[in-house]
């Protein structure tokens, strides 16, 4: 706690140099204040510090060891070394210094640049869903409402409108909490915002508020202005994604499979780069490929879960009518009970995957144990063997096995249902074009839904008649479309829903609104085309980068290891590290090659569905097609 209080004193010294750190944390909305944020860098640096101090020492004694051995640079000057650099604690304690301050400074360093790139991650994520944020808006207006009362609904609803409504929250925070007017909270947003196209959009709201323009108008020119936009601002975020993709095939693939083939000469001349080529397969190629996956996720915008809070209500309107209990009615409610368990099982007999499809997450509670079963079934009858490297040989391929029996399974449900939602998807601008113009005609929305049931809108189809059914069944429109929601539980239809529940609540006719939900609706599928376009690119680059990955360390393990395998080293006695040639496990070398390809093939297609897709379960599949080509290459048409 005094170190805090130093670094507090620190900061009432100089108050300007820490005032860009400042903004980036409060814009950021990282919930920590400047004092908290430094006491924490400033204990994560020593920490890091520390593991780089042990580091360094580490090359101190091999530092020694060289001057001692006369091995490293060649002194070619004749230079006369100083006698306190063969001192091994001088050293030794000179290389833990700099290295804790080298890492210490760093860390420090990077530290203070995160909230930077936050802040500027947020601005991309705001710019993107503005325009979603500001349709629902026009909607409220369209029916009459306030502007507060739009400002506390919209941030109500974080879970569907993301980072514009997080930033709604601070205007009604102000207000509630703070007791400052609905000015004075905007013009405060509008600072700490750290979107530029969203401080625009609050400096211009600001304008027609004082001026007394029309809201209602000039929401619906920005709802437009800022569908146009949005294609912008995706192709700039594009542009990274495909900066990220070439540095990951430069830095994952190319790299590890350049170091692979230097460490693989070295292996046959030593033990030494064995070690290095384990760390390398077991320790660097899963631990960077795990830091890319969270880059991406970092960076990504498409983060929203499609998820509605629901409130119960306790109705007391017949809590005075006195209830009596009939006695002989328990065989009744008994039939009752058992007649769901029967409708429930004769449903599941009848569609056996639905609840697969609904639920991807439920195939691991089946394939699981069963891959769990087949493991230690595949143990038990693999005989003892002395040799550690035949163990491994014979069961690495059953471990595979058994995690295609977990991830098949799961990439195939997700894969029908990722296909069931993005053909909902792709109708939900036709079916609110047709409700609009029904609606234009002055029939009330749950009437157009009535005439919609005869229309041919293939999958969604259903789900009209289902929308339809319950209204029949005494449900009201915005009751009938939650319904929907929570069955499909997509973003897209969330925010669609969304908007025209609270626009059909605030009015009777809205027809306009629709066709802003329509054309919103129709924004985010082009979008989502265009990303899907942009990015197929570069998933065929990872596929034809980890085929290359593949083919050369096929070609190593069966043009190279064999052939270096079988030279005799009676005849280079005398050659230094040569004589190391034949002595190094052929075995080690072909299963570090094995499992190099196979962690490359799980992460390569992790990282093509999360580029491509914007999900690491779209990536699964990928993962599977190139794991079953690894099996498939080093067993059968490689023979190793």
């Amino acid at each position: 706690m005094k170190f805090s209080r130093v670094i507090t004193d620190w900061m009432v010294r100089d108050p300007l140099h820490h005032r860009s750190l400042h903004a980036d944390l409060v814009s950021s909305r990282s919930g920590k204040t400047l004092e908290q944020y430094l006491w924490r860098s400033t204990k994560i640096s020593i920490l890091v510090g520390l593991l780089f101090g042990i580091f360094g020492l580490l090359a101190g004694r091999f530092i020694i060891m060289d001057i001692q051995t006369g091995k490293g640079v060649y002194n070619v000057l004749n230079l006369q070394m100083p006698e306190i650099l063969t001192n091994p604690v001088i050293v030794e304690c000179f290389a833990l210094v700099v290295s804790f301050a080298f890492g210490a400074y760093l860390t420090y360093l990077v530290l203070l640049r995160f909230p930077a790139t936050e802040k500027n991650s947020r601005s991309i994520r705001i710019n993107l869903t503005l325009h979603n944020a500001v349709a629902y808006m026009y909607a409220m207006r369209q029916g009459g409402a306030q502007l507060m009362t739009i400002f506390s609904a919209l941030s109500e609803n974080a879970h569907i409108y993301g980072e514009v409504a997080l930033e709604f929250r601070q205007v009604t925070r102000d207000v509630n909490f703070f007791g400052s007017d609905v000015l004075t909270a905007i013009h405060h947003l509008a600072e700490t915002t750290p979107s530029e196209k969203f401080k625009q959009f609050l400096e211009d709201l600001l304008s027609v508020i004082e001026s007394g323009g029309d809201m209602t108008g000039f929401l619906a020119s920005r709802v437009r202005l800022y569908q146009e936009e949005a294609r912008f601002e995706q192709k700039q975020f594009l542009l990274v994604l495909s900066m990220v993709a070439e540095s990951y095939v430069t830095l994952f693939v190319a790299g590890p499979l350049f170091l692979i083939i230097i460490m693989v000469v070295m292996g046959m001349m030593g033990g030494a780069a064995v070690l290095q080529l384990t760390l390398v397969v077991y320790l660097v190629l899963p631990v960077g490929s795990v830091l890319f996956i969270l880059f991406i996720d970092f960076i990504s915008t498409n983060k929203e879960k499609a998820e509605r809070y629901t409130r119960e209500v306790l109705l007391n309107t017949y809590a005075d009518v006195q209830i009596t209990k009939k006695a002989g009615e328990e065989q009744y409610f008994e039939q009752l009970r058992k007649y769901d368990r029967v409708r429930n099982l004769v449903h599941y007999l009848v569609h056996p995957l639905e609840s697969f499809i609904n639920n991807v997450n439920l195939t691991l509670c089946i394939t699981v144990p069963v891959a769990l079963l087949y493991v230690t079934v595949v143990l038990l009858n693999t005989p003892h063997y002395a040799d550690p490297e035949l163990f491994i040989d014979v069961v690495d391929d059953h471990i595979i096995i058994a995690l295609l029996i977990v991830l098949i399974p799961y990439a195939i449900f997700y894969e029908l249902w990722a296909r069931k939602m993005n053909g909902i998807q792709m109708l939900i601008p036709d079916f609110l074009e047709r409700m609009a113009g029904i609606n234009r005609v002055g029939l009330s929305v749950a009437q157009a839904i009535g005439i919609m049931v005869t229309t041919n809108l293939g999958l969604l189809s259903y789900e009209i008649r289902r929308i339809k059914r319950d209204m029949d069944w005494g449900a009201n429109f915005t009751e009938a479309l939650m319904r929907f929601e929570k069955r499909i539980s997509t973003p897209a239809i969330a925010r669609t829903v969304t908007l025209i529940t609270k626009a059909s609540e605030m009015s009777g006719q809205i027809g306009e609104v629709l066709a802003i939900a329509a054309s919103d609706a129709k924004m985010s599928e082009t979008l989502k085309k265009e990303r899907f376009a942009e990015m197929f690119i570069y998933t065929a680059i990872v596929y034809l980068a980890f085929l290359v990955f593949l083919f050369v360390v096929g070609v190593l393990t069966t043009q190279f290891l064999p052939v270096l395998s079988h030279v005799g080293t009676s005849g280079l006695s005398s050659a230094g590290s040569l004589s190391a040639i034949g002595s190094v496990s052929v075995k080690s070398l072909d299963r570090l090659l094995y499992h190099a390809c196979l962690v490359q093939a799980l992460f390569s297609g992790l990282i093509a569905g999360l580029m491509g897709e914007s999900s690491l379960a779209a990536g699964i599949k990928h993962a599977c097609i190139l794991l079953i080509i690894t099996l498939v290459t080093f067993n059968f048409i490689l023979g190793v």
